[in-house]
């Protein structure tokens, strides 16, 4: 059974103030609306725009200033035409046939790193999708989906076939809820036999492997995206703000 997923009432806050911020209606320096005014014209309850401006300030659109305020801060520090956060960028990635080749999809045992972030038994029976990501003539990474078969049965995320959408839509569909936040984890090591063959590199390289817990907003996890980068192709750049 698919779900329409509409996003809780904050996120829409969050969206909207977003929207205002770089549209220039709420210009950098100025005052936002207080909690009262925002509550009024949106309709809702103070627990969750407080909730939205916690957010807004902790993702740099805002400051608070005691006594004061809150205040526009403007677009924060990843600016338009930067890459976003990986995670974030694993999740809506489009499988694109001319770029990306689908190595396998099915059903496979957990691994004990995977079973533990998605809240599974050691052994436990994962669906697995597998792709190589192609930078020109170049095998630049390998993308490796895992979920709970409950929420692949008979979607796209079960199939053979390259995702046409995002694996977050379809996550969300498929278990009725939003994800909420992502939880990175970011390992160094060798390549395995596999690896070495798939992104032809030696048994001595050294390898990227980050693995991006999506989460739900109770600290769920459905879905799990890692990808392995080679060193040597790959440079991983943050941007945040200070305060």
């Amino acid at each position: 059974m698919s779900f329409e997923y509409t996003p809780p009432k904050y996120a829409q806050l969050i969206a909207e103030i977003e929207r205002r911020i770089e549209s220039g209606e709420y210009p950098p320096g100025s005052p936002l609306p207080s909690e009262h005014q925002l509550m009024a014209e949106f309709g809702m309850a103070r627990p969750t725009v407080v909730k939205a401006l916690g957010v807004l300030r902790d993702n740099g659109w805002i400051i608070s200033e005691q006594g004061k305020g809150r205040f526009v801060r403007g677009r924060p520090a990843l600016a338009a035409g930067q890459h976003p956060r990986t995670g974030r960028e694993l999740l809506d990635r489009k499988e694109i046939p001319s770029t990306t080749r689908l190595v396998s999809a099915g059903l496979v045992k957990a691994p004990r790193r995977i079973a533990a972030y998605l809240g599974l038994d050691d052994g436990a029976s994962v669906v697995l999708r597998k792709t190589v990501v192609n930078q020109g003539d170049e095998p630049s990474e390998v993308v490796s989906v895992w979920l709970r078969p409950e929420l692949a049965e008979g979607t796209a995320l079960a199939a053979s076939a390259e995702l046409s959408q995002g694996v977050g839509r379809l996550v969300e569909s498929a278990a009725g809820v939003g994800l909420d936040h992502i939880v990175e984890h970011l390992t160094a090591r060798n390549p395995t036999k596999e690896e070495r063959g798939l992104l032809g590199v030696a048994a001595s390289a050294a390898l990227l492997d980050l693995y991006a817990v999506a989460c739900d907003a109770t600290g769920k996890a459905h879905v799990v995206l890692q990808t392995v980068l080679p060193g040597d192709r790959h440079e991983l750049e943050d941007a945040y703000p200070i305060r």
